[in-house]
């Protein structure tokens, strides 16, 4: 059991990355479960991610993929890519994977609504961003 505790130390991260707000989202050491971690304001998000792993070790960085219906890229495309091109850069040693993350807003929406949360929690943007983080990471965590 002490091989097993020391072989999943580092946690894997989620983005659901956006052009004002970034939602963010960690499993457990484990790999088991995806939490809701933070949103942060993505011109600090380099920043953010820098001060976090110097606390947690992360082995890979999660970042969902936006697509139209027809599995066209969508505006934001260019910003994602030059983003996790800069995140390489600064961390080589982190993974970076990418998943289709069509429908997570609306699925978080869905999801915020069948907890029960008033209309105010219902339109927390950050709040949307960070369960669209969860349904990313819960979905690469699917397919490992």
């Amino acid at each position: 059991m002490k091989f097993f505790k020391s072989f999943y130390l580092a946690r894997i991260l989620a983005l659901d990355y956006g052009l004002k707000r970034t939602g963010l989202a960690v499993t457990d050491p484990f790999h088991i479960i995806a939490n809701p971690l933070d949103t942060v304001e993505t011109d600090k998000l380099q920043e953010y991610l820098k001060k976090y792993f110097q606390k947690e070790p992360v082995e890979c960085l999660v970042v969902g993929e936006p697509k139209n219906l027809d599995n066209t890229p969508v505006q934001i495309s260019d910003a994602i890519n030059k983003f996790i091109n800069d995140f390489k850069k600064i961390h080589p040693q982190i993974t970076v994977a990418r998943i289709d993350e069509r429908f997570t807003s609306k699925i978080a929406q869905q999801t915020i609504l069948a907890t029960g949360k008033n209309k105010k929690a219902r339109r927390d943007k950050s709040l949307v961003d960070k369960i669209s983080a969860v349904i990313i990471l819960q979905s690469y965590l699917d397919t490992i």
